[in-house]
């Protein structure tokens, strides 16, 4: 194969425009304006609210922990029993042990709801608590929740998983 040859350099850089071009100026670039999030866009495009925690998910753990925390081997650091009260009570003491469990850094929490069998209707407070632990305040508190194992009250009674406080974010 025969090398082809190499076009020197030329030290002027390059060509430059002769008065014989026919060249027009370049158009101005357009520019927008920049655009400022009013304070109520603002709130819209902050992140998007997190799944809706249903019985048993485990996004966020490790299998190990997930089976730990589905088994109740995870040690339980507080109670809270809702029998007997009315459902503007108990979403009221569920929403003050709930942010009172995750600010004390507490991991493991028993929520006993009962089965509601002596209601009419049900067991309305145990189809109320994963919609409250799905409400905003204390979705981003808690990681999972599952029903409790027989000894620790069944159906009738909830295991909620909290998220570990991270370092510096209050």
């Amino acid at each position: 194969r025969p090398l082809k040859k190499r076009r020197p350099a030329s030290p002027a850089g390059p060509p430059s425009a002769t008065p014989d071009d026919k060249t027009e100026p370049a158009a101005p670039v357009k520019t927008r304006p920049v655009r400022r999030a009013t304070p109520g866009q603002a709130e819209k495009r902050q992140a998007p609210p997190a799944p809706e925690l249903r019985h048993g998910s485990a996004s966020g753990m490790d299998r190990r922990q997930a089976e730990r925390f589905k088994r109740g081997k995870m040690s339980i650091e507080g109670r809270l029993d809702l029998h007997g009260m009315t459902r503007a009570a108990a979403h009221g003491a569920l929403r003050h042990f709930i942010l009172g469990a995750a600010a004390a850094d507490k991991r493991c929490v028993l929520v006993i709801t009962g089965k509601g069998r002596a209601s009419p209707q049900g067991g309305v407070l145990r189809e109320e608590v994963p919609r409250w632990l799905n409400e905003p305040g204390m979705r981003d508190k808690v990681l999972s929740f599952d029903y409790a194992q027989q000894p620790d009250g069944g159906t009738g009674a909830l295991y909620v998983l909290l998220k570990r406080r991270r370092p510096g974010k209050g």
